[in-house]
């Protein structure tokens, strides 16, 4: 008997089903434990420095000791390298050598932010304000009237480094960028949404009550850095030697009345390297191939500076391995695969005039496989070959990873770019996968929870794979 249309369809056709319907119980309740635990990652983590931090924390709990260049290695042995505290390189070592390769995971801590300028406090009309210069691909006009915290490191001449903490704890003040109210701001309205917020205004609110006698001015300027003195020690001119970042003041929380999403700042990347990291810490068994977790800053400028992804960091680390095994590092890299780690732009029905939903991502239905990013033309992407694609097919199915197939939108929509070119370049074989994101780049993005965790399952079958 000749099959029917229907038997045809199941049997030639992509069944694509949302990923509720594929787990039972048992499978939702470790999607709520790690989803828990990844929403406590991202409140200690809201800048790349206490990310890199929480990471260290977190791997010296789970047995990993810090590198040191010449010490001793063999199989099973757990090492780690911070990288000036901004980014992290972790290895699991394998039963293996290195002239077999590694399977690597490769995401960034860094996300779109306000940084503040080498000069930034001063006042106008007796409000006292600190100017910033926007980090990232970020749209200008999402930042005013949110509370934000400012976050980093205040570097001394005496070799001594401040850690600045302002509105992340309890009972601390907020800080703001004003807007303009709506009964003056009809030729801002005219304006594209581009323009409506000039880069020069998202200057923070940090005081206005005076300080002293009426003579003089800049009385609230000097009001503002007299108390930065008595809690930091410090004077105006070490603002030129620090890193100071605002952020949103919010943490992580469930969003939807079934608390199937995640909203939060910072999910781009930390919804990836969190998962990279989790799944390395959570192999029990040596694994055949070295494990290897890099979780690099910057990517969202380019991946430059000394750590990026573009840096010798990574090399040199994975140079340092390879000399304790008397491997040459371009074997390793040869033989070696990465999942590079990012985010992809979830479909969203309010915007479905810039997504292509054939082949977009959509929540809930699992890691995101991107053949190639970039813009346009696949400008900027590392484009990866079908032989890559189909071994990342087999490895998802075998270990039962719910996942997707999709592109950032209609071609000539936008585009993006991920730490993936910089992995291929180096002879690495390499495709990019990552958790469908709502809002992405906004100070507060969305995620659902089901998507989090199949990211987690396909990190570990990476490491896991013989």
């Amino acid at each position: 008997m000749a099959e029917t249309n229907k038997a045809l369809k199941e049997k030639l056709f992509t069944q694509k089903k949302n990923g509720w319907d594929r787990i039972g119980a048992a499978e939702a309740k470790k999607v709520d434990g790690y989803c828990r635990d990844y929403k406590a990652f991202l409140n200690a983590g809201k800048t790349e420095r206490l990310c890199a931090a929480e990471i260290v924390r977190l791997a010296e709990e789970a047995g990993y000791r810090p590198y040191e260049r010449g010490m001793a290695l063999q199989s099973g042995d757990k090492v780690y390298l911070c990288n000036r505290g901004k980014s992290v390189l972790l290895a699991f070592l394998g039963t293996k050598t290195l002239e077999e390769g590694a399977q690597i995971t490769a995401a960034h801590i860094d996300s779109p932010r306000l940084d503040l300028k080498p000069n930034p406090l001063y006042e106008d009309s007796e409000i006292a304000y600190l100017k910033t210069h926007y980090y990232g691909g970020l749209r200008k006009y999402q930042w005013p009237t949110i509370p934000l915290e400012l976050r980093g490191v205040i570097a001394m001449k005496d070799g001594t480094v401040k850690t600045v903490n302002i509105g992340a704890d309890d009972g601390d003040p907020k800080l703001v960028i004003t807007d303009l109210l709506p009964h003056l701001g009809a030729e801002q309205s005219k304006k594209p949404l581009g323009e409506a917020v000039p880069a020069e205004t998202l200057n923070l609110v940090v005081g206005s009550r005076p300080v002293g006698s009426e003579e003089g001015g800049d009385r609230v300027k000097l009001a503002v850095m007299q108390l930065l003195n008595e809690k930091y020690g410090i004077v105006e001119d070490d603002f030129t030697s620090a890193e100071l970042e605002a952020v949103p003041a919010a943490d992580a929380c469930d969003i939807g009345l079934d608390r199937s999403l995640i909203g939060s700042y910072g999910h781009d990347d930390r919804v990836c390297a969190y998962a990279a990291l989790r799944a390395l810490l959570d192999l029990t068994d040596t694994p055949e191939k070295t494990s290897v977790c890099v979780l690099a800053d910057k990517e969202e400028i380019g991946s430059c500076g000394v750590t990026g992804m573009q840096s010798a960091a990574f090399d040199t680390f994975m140079e340092d391995l390879c000399d304790a095994q008397d491997v040459p590092v371009r074997v390793c890299f040869e033989k070696s695969f990465c999942l590079s780690a990012d985010v992809t732009a979830a479909f969203d029905p309010n915007f479905a005039e810039v997504y292509e939903k054939r082949n977009d991502c959509q929540i809930n239905y699992g890691i995101g496989l991107c053949k190639y990013t970039g813009a346009r033309g696949k400008s900027g992407a590392s484009d990866a070959n079908a032989e890559t694609v189909a071994y990342v097919r087999r490895l998802f199915d075998d270990a039962k990873v719910i996942w997707q197939l999709g592109e950032m939108g209609k071609i000539d929509a936008g585009g993006g770019g991920t730490v993936a070119l910089y992995m291929a370049n180096r002879n690495i074989t390499t495709l990019d996968a990552g958790v469908p994101v709502l809002s992405m780049h906004a100070p507060f993005e969305v995620v659902a929870k089901l998507d989090c965790y199949e990211t987690y399952k396909g990190m570990k079958a990476v490491y896991e794979s013989k």
